[in-house]
């Protein structure tokens, strides 16, 4: 058993991203690419210090990244997701440690709206709600009552309405191999 005092919340190391995605494979299954929220990020680096894992000094037990978006022309936003915690650990603390974790430095950061698509009752605790994103939309289907907000700063989502986009620096393209003559 895992308490959280063991737990240890740091910045995702960029060796880490196999076992992160291996986590991410197990937390939400292989359909998990086909999401709506997963167009945001795909071929996109996470916000720049806002990629955190938990651990217990050798293993990943959660993760939480979140990336550049903007809401129509004009209203700058995270996208907060995936959040992930090991399934048999889920229960005990880990998500809403990360959760709580990433919202301070996001806010210390100067960041002012987060949105996510997740469960409403679960992250309703840390202030996110339905009612911010009724004029906003996602590339693709999403459930209403689960697509989310929260303002860091007082009436960031306002006036906020339209599309979201993604607006993070793009992963760097890998170096082509040169085939031997």
């Amino acid at each position: 058993m895992y308490l959280i005092a063991m737990i240890t919340i740091t910045h995702a190391p960029p060796d880490a991203d196999a076992r992160i995605e291996s986590l991410l494979d197990r937390a939400f299954g292989p359909t998990r690419h086909l999401k709506p929220a997963q167009r945001l990020r795909d071929g996109r680096l996470p916000a720049e210090g806002l990629a955190f894992i938990a651990h217990d000094g050798a293993n990943i037990l959660g993760t939480i990244s979140f990336w550049h978006v903007r809401i129509g022309h004009s209203a700058d936003a995270l996208l907060l997701g995936p959040m992930a915690v090991e399934p048999a650990l889920r229960g005990q603390g880990i998500g809403i440690a990360l959760i709580n974790h990433g919202l301070e430095q996001a806010k210390a950061l100067g960041h002012r709206a987060v949105i996510l698509v997740g469960d409403e009752p679960y992250y309703r605790r840390f202030g996110f709600a339905a009612d911010k994103t009724q004029a906003i939309s996602l590339p693709g289907p999403v459930d209403r009552e689960r697509f989310l907000a929260t303002e860091l700063g007082s009436n960031t989502l306002t006036a906020a309405s339209g599309l979201v986009r993604p607006t993070g620096l793009l992963v760097p393209p890998r170096p082509r191999l040169k085939r031997a003559a």
